[in-house]
């Protein structure tokens, strides 16, 4: 499953840990996606992930 948002396009980002000693190991910050049944231009139902910027901002409108 890709962890992008459907709307935004927003993914996970890359960097390292750094610990007390300096040493460096990759890690990744996950985008907070959900599942959601929304409605499409068109009118229709789709389950599309999206990640919670676009959820609060009322970009995506959910299917009651």
């Amino acid at each position: 499953m890709s962890k992008i948002c459907d709307i935004c396009g927003k993914k996970p980002l890359y960097g390292n840990n750094v610990s007390h000693a300096n040493n460096k190991t990759r890690r990744r910050w996950e985008p907070n996606l959900r599942k959601v049944r929304a409605v499409d231009s068109n009118g229709s139902v789709k389950t599309v992930k999206v990640c919670l910027a676009c959820l609060k901002s009322g970009v995506v409108q959910k299917a009651v």
